[in-house]
This record gives C-alpha cells, structure tokens and sequence, in this order.
C-alpha cells in the first residue's frame, strides 16, 4: 500500500513550562522550552510511524521560529508550508502547574494567528489525500478562523477526507464558549473523522451520555466519530455501530500529547488505504485501526516529551 501525504494546518508555538515545583507564574523562574502545537504533533507521530507528513502554518522569523521549524525539519516533518513572518513574533504559551492540578497559563498571541490564503500552498493541498484540522488556536480569530473553516469547506467540495480535532483548551475559551461551540459545529459538520475528549465531547454537545453527545455529532455530519476516554480506551461509532476499544495498561509519566499521537497514528494507517472513507465504514476494520492509536497513544504517555516520546512501528510491535 502506498503512503499518501497528510497535510495539518495549525499552530505551531513554544511552550516555556515552569520547572519550579508548585508555584504559579508570579513566583517562577526556571522554565523550560519546548516546541508545542497539537497539528504538529500529529505531523511527528505520522512520519515516526513511516508516512508522510506536511505542517501548514506561520511562525515568527526569529530564534523562537527558526528552532520550532528545526525541531519539525529533525522529525523529517515537510516545512515547506511553514511561513516566517517578519512582522510577527512567534506564539508563546507560560505554563505553570501546582499540586491541586491547577495550571497557571500566560498566552502571548503571535504569528500562528495571522496564516492567510496567500500563506496556503494551494497545488500541495490537491496533492495531500488527508486534511487534518486539529488546532487550539486556529478558530480564536481572523484571518487563522476565517482560512480555517474555509480551507475545510473547499476540501469537503474536492472529497477530500478531512480530519477534525477541536482542541478545546479552557484557558483560551472559558468565557466564551458558546462561540467555541458554534464554530466547532461547523467544523464538525464538514468532518470524516471527529476525534474528541469526553470533556470536549460534553462541552460541545452539552449531553453528559456518551451516546447521546455522539449522535449530536453524528447529525452535525460527522461520519466517524471517536472519544478518547483514557485508560479506558476509546468509543468509536461510525453512525451504525459503536464500541470501546480498550487501550493497553501503562505506567503514565506524562500524557502530553497523547491525544495528538492517536490522531496521527489513526491518520498513518488512512492514509495507507486507497480511499480512507471506505474503510470507515467497515466497523471491524476501522475498530483495528483504533486499537493500533490507542496503543500508540498508551506508549506515548510512557515518556516526558510530546515529539521525544513517540514510538517507532518497532516498538509498538515489540
């Protein structure tokens, strides 16, 4: 089976994560950088596996920008869609977290916001088999919101197949949302593969039962949806059947990124296929390809390190 390319549009940022044990931002001096951006993770987690991956995005033309596109040029992630800005800095998140779980969260919006049209590689979209969306900050504001949602539209028109993970991230969105909401509806409506958390699941739909939040899905116009539920695997319902796959048991060092290695995972095996909206629809064949994710998610939660702790194929079948 031939590998096909998967393009993610998203962000692509640098987290600086407080190594000072619980303190909040107010009192932290030691931080640590580290490449962030949920579609760039998916982008490693494709090419760790063995297929093909492109990022699309915007970065700001400094030291900042310059070691995010090095860090995806050493996965051998294709940047060729990876814009520098001149005018714009990178994107920057401050993360401290404390004992209670709390996360105290600075986010300085930089370049990432400003992808545009002109920004896009239109002859490389048409190339790629699989779109994936899966950005925290892309439906935030224009001109990312208005490229993003259009970007899906034009590759609903050309049957492109087109993966949607919604991001949800409480610190950007809490007082706003409802406008979160409508805008994920939207995206969920033109999606072949919704994947969320059974938290987003919840916030979207506003339905505390799993089924019911994914039949609202459902007759958004998802055609497959999956909720990751932790160590308890993932539910996935293509619309006719719907099962928990379980995950395997592991030893949880940092779950950073887990999520996005499912999505890429998932992706990596799509994109194998001939044509991935097919295979969709063959519930036991995609209840494998699951299983495959959440494997690959499990082993990723093993390691400190979103990009660091994806495995290889060997590792996963040793």
């Amino acid at each position: 089976m031939k590998n096909r390319s998967v393009i993610c549009i998203g962000e692509l940022l640098i987290d600086f994560f407080c190594t000072d044990v619980d303190i909040d931002l107010v009192e932290g001096k030691n931080f640590q950088k580290q490449a962030g951006g949920a579609p760039a993770n998916v982008c490693a987690t494709i090419v760790k596996l063995g297929g093909t991956a492109l990022f699309s995005g915007k970065v700001g033309n400094d030291p900042f920008g310059h070691f995010l596109k090095r860090t995806l040029d050493e996965a051998n992630v294709d940047t060729s869609m990876v814009v520098l800005d001149d005018k714009k800095p990178t994107t920057m998140a401050f993360v401290s977290l404390q004992k209670n779980g709390e996360r105290d969260f600075v986010f300085n919006r930089g370049a990432d916001a400003f992808l545009s049209e002109g920004d896009l590689d239109k002859d490389k979209l048409k190339e790629a088999s699989i779109l994936h969306f899966g950005s925290a900050t892309a439906l935030l504001s224009d001109p990312f919101q208005s490229l993003y949602l259009n970007t899906m539209k034009s590759a609903k028109t050309e049957g492109k197949f087109i993966s949607f993970d919604p991001n949800y991230r409480s610190a950007l969105w809490s007082s706003n949302e409802t406008i979160f909401c409508d805008l994920v509806k939207q995206g969920v409506a033109l999606a072949d593969f919704v994947k969320v958390s059974d938290e987003e699941l919840k916030i979207i739909t506003g339905e505390s039962e799993l089924e019911k939040g994914i039949l609202v899905l459902h007759q958004l116009g998802a055609k497959v949806v999956a909720v990751t539920l932790g160590k308890e695997g993932t539910m996935i319902s293509n619309g006719m059947y719907s099962e928990i796959v379980p995950s395997i048991s592991v030893v949880s060092v940092d779950s950073t990124g887990a999520g996005d290695a499912f999505v890429g995972a998932t992706l990596f095996q799509l994109a194998k296929e001939e044509n991935p909206k097919e295979v969709i629809e063959e519930f036991e064949v995609l209840k494998k390809i699951i299983f495959f994710s959440n494997i690959v998610g499990a082993l990723v939660c093993t390691k400190v390190g979103a990009i660091s702790a994806i495995p290889t194929i060997e590792e996963i079948e040793g």
